[in-house]
Order: C-alpha cells, then structure tokens, then sequence
C-alpha cells in the first residue's frame, strides 16, 4: 500500500509540473506574440538619421537613430547624432530615412530644437510619418519590460531595424564615473553637478542606436531615448564586446524642449 501511494504521489507531482510547465509556456508564447504585435506598429515610426554631402556620396552616411511623434513631421534624436558642423562652403545637410530596405526615403530635415544638457535634438521634415505615443513625466519603475528599435550597426546594406529587450534595471543619476581624481576634467565636473536621472537599462544597444525610442513592451509607449552605452574598455568593443549596460533619457526631457518651441506632443 505504501509503495502504491508513493507511486500515486509521484504522478501527480509529474502531472502538476508538467501543467505548471505548459502554463509558463503559453504565457511566454503570449508575451512574444504581443511584443511582435508592439515591434510591428513601432518600427515604421523609427527613422534613421544621416547626414547628406551630395558632391562626396550618393547616400547619407548614417549617424544614428530617431522616432516620428507629434503631427508626424517632427523627428527626435539625440544632440550628439547631429552636433557636427557643416561646412559652408558644399552642400551638406542632415536627412531622415524612412523606410526599410536597400532604399529608403531620404527626406531633408532641418534641426528645429536642441538641448545639448538632455542630449535631445528635434529635426522637421515635410513629410508625414507615422507618429509614436509619448509617455506622461512620471519615472517607471525598476523591473519594467522595455524594447527599444533602431539601426545598431548602420545601413551598409540598407535601412533595417533591429529590436532589443530587457528591463528598466533603475533611476539613476547621469553621471560617467571616472577611474581617478586626475580624470575628474572641468568638463565631467560641471556636467556631475548638472546631473539628472536617467534610465539605466539591462539591454543591449550600439553605437547606432542612439536616438532610438525606449518603449514599453506591451503599448508601445515611448519612455525614454537612448543615448549612450557603458563601455568597458573602448568604442571598439561596443561591438565585439557589449557590456549590456544602457542609458536613456527619460520623455519629460523631449516633452519641455517641444514646448519651447510649441510643438504639441
């Protein structure tokens, strides 16, 4: 009797785990079914940012990412992506590529707004893009399912986004830490003492993707841009070597510099 009651239990220990197991596993199908659903409505609103020297190249060298919001004419992205100063004397100029494949549409664009503290620049073009849903100002929280879109390691063989996911891993201050006291410029100094919270994700992004939307899994909402990844030893190993750590600038940030220039959001 013993022995048949512990053969009983046994089965049922099996019969239970393996329903425990089948229910996990529908979840899970459910959340990559929704997430591709979320990736799908996202990914025709991320634009690649490039920058148009006509005499030299036929196509636009790439600089980074950025997201349509708004009436679907304005683009954000990072200050950084379009910081470098155009010469005067050929015709130069930043574009957005829309689209995806070996041909994308190259729509000039003028840089209507930038916040070089926050990192954010916002570009116009003519055209009307599909447009993304920004956030309200509130800070999510530790532990968020969180995707972010964009062009991670640039358009040598056309415009295609790439998707990557993790969690919101925490609110921190945005800061670069330096090894030494010697590294400590006047640069970092007055930057530390400006500091503001930023997301720091457990996610992995590129160099390319700066500018890219931080969004929300499961809506699409956007959160956040991405705008720097910690590497450990050089750019180079950005790539080779991802240290799966990145940041991002909180929406609130995008949502005062469109007021500025009163561009509803």
């Amino acid at each position: 009797m013993r022995l048949l009651s512990f053969y009983r239990t046994l089965v049922l220990s099996i019969c239970f785990s393996a329903s425990v197991i089948i229910a996990l596993t529908s979840v899970s199908a459910v959340a990559s079914t929704e997430l591709a659903k979320t990736i799908k409505t996202v990914s025709p609103s991320v634009v690649g940012i490039g920058l148009m020297t006509p005499l030299n190249a036929r196509a636009a060298q790439l600089r980074g990412t950025g997201f349509v919001f708004s009436n679907g004419q304005y683009v954000a992205t990072n200050y950084h992506v379009v910081s470098e100063v155009l010469d005067p004397t050929i015709v130069q100029y930043y574009a957005v590529l829309s689209g995806s494949g070996k041909r994308p549409d190259v729509l000039r664009a003028e840089i209507v707004a930038t916040d070089p503290l926050h990192d954010i620049a916002i570009l116009q073009v003519t055209k009307t893009l599909p447009a993304l849903t920004l956030a309200g100002d509130d800070y999510y929280e530790a532990g968020l399912d969180i995707a972010l879109t964009g062009f991670p390691i640039g358009a040598v063989l056309g415009l295609y986004p790439a998707t990557h996911t993790g969690i919101i891993a925490g609110v921190t201050p945005d800061s670069t830490p330096a090894r030494s006291s010697d590294q400590l410029t006047q640069t970092i100094i007055e930057r530390l003492s400006k500091a503001f919270l930023v997301y720091q994700l457990d996610a992995t992004a590129y160099p390319g993707n700066s500018g890219s939307p931080l969004y929300l899994q499961d809506s699409g909402v956007v959160i956040g841009i991405i705008n720097k990844v910690f590497v450990t030893e050089g750019k180079e190993s950005a790539l080779t070597n991802p240290s799966g750590i990145t940041y991002a600038i909180p929406i609130r940030h995008l949502k005062r510099l469109a007021e500025k220039q009163q561009i509803s959001w």
